[in-house]
């Protein structure tokens, strides 16, 4: 047995739920690995574990990134050994925590160039990035496309992302300063949603057509306006909740505003395939090698402390990307 630290609720709700506590941990079993966590990412589904909008079993734990370090390895692992530097953003939560039992399915091998704060702060946010602009709607050059949350950890990656493409990117934000971030991070244009039509905005920037492809992570408080922004033929991609879950909405609206497409992926599905997730992270890796993508780390907070840090974030106070240290 191990004795660490996490983060457990007993209840659903707000972020006072969140408590410190000590725990034992067993020995890893087959196929799993203890990792030391030397970094946590903080990631918006954790607030919706938090309150159950995405229920959990109670008593509850959160966090499903994290990068560390294997310091016990389980009966029939093959592939990972004591001392690999490794890293996860799918799977059960339970990365608030200074040691966790992982199995190693969802385990992606780190280089030894990516530091553990930078991939706890990029791998969720990255691949959630790269499977948006290279697999749900690949992005090409010239290519035009609305993303939502431009100045948050996703949307500046996108951004950096879509230049590397070619791609032109139309992002929004809620403030001029996270405006001014997002234009530094690739995008081509970005509305500032607290002050102006997003909507007519868009029809400006497109000479009326609006755009193939619109990324929304917001939910309730942007989706009729988003799948107004499409062009006849154009796909909304709903990949987050935000502002609060989509509401129930008539398929056949989909044919008046122009025989529109929806989707609603998801990360775990697309890293799904133990090579295809290795092949996405390696290609991240060599996107934030080269330069062409840039990791903001701009709020660290102590683990012990993760509830002022939902708090923030709710708040939409953090920009760029939030990492919890144990």
């Amino acid at each position: 047995m191990t004795t660490t630290h996490a983060i457990r609720f007993d209840q659903h709700g707000g972020p006072e739920v969140l408590q410190w506590r000590e725990q034992e941990l067993a020995d890893p079993g087959p196929g799993q690995v203890r990792v030391r966590q030397e970094a946590i990412g903080l990631n918006f589904i954790d607030v919706y574990h938090r309150t159950g909008l995405y229920p959990q079993p109670l008593p509850g734990s959160l966090g499903g990134e994290a990068a560390g370090v294997i310091e016990a390895v389980g009966p029939g692992v093959e592939g990972f050994a004591v001392g690999d530097r490794v890293g996860y953003c799918t799977g059960a939560p339970g990365a608030y925590a200074q040691r966790r039992i992982v199995p190693v399915a969802p385990l992606i091998k780190l280089p030894d160039d990516i530091a553990f704060e930078v991939a706890a702060a990029s791998m969720l946010k990255g691949l959630t990035a790269y499977y948006l602009l290279h697999r749900t709607r690949a992005l090409k050059a010239g290519d035009v496309a609305l993303f939502h949350a431009a100045a948050g950890g996703v949307g500046l990656i996108a951004g950096q992302m879509a230049r590397s493409l070619g791609a032109t990117l139309i992002g929004t934000a809620g403030s001029a300063a996270k405006c001014a971030l997002a234009l530094e991070n690739g995008y081509a244009h970005a509305i500032d949603y607290a002050h102006d039509d997003f909507v007519a905005r868009v029809k400006d920037l497109t000479a009326g057509r609006g755009v193939p492809v619109v990324y929304d992570s917001i939910g309730r408080d942007t989706w009729e306006r988003s799948l107004a922004c499409l062009q006849p033929f154009g796909l909304m991609v709903s990949f987050g909740n935000a502002s609060g879950a989509v509401p129930p909405f008539k398929i056949t609206d989909l044919a008046a505003a122009g025989s529109l497409y929806v989707t609603r992926p998801t990360l775990g599905t697309h890293m799904a395939d133990p090579v295809v997730k290795q092949q996405m992270a390696d290609a991240l890796f060599a996107l934030i090698r080269s330069g062409q993508v840039k990791i903001h780390i701009n709020q660290r907070y102590p683990l012990a402390e993760a509830a002022q840090a939902h708090r923030d974030l709710e708040a939409r106070k953090t920009i760029g990307s939030t990492v919890l240290l144990p």
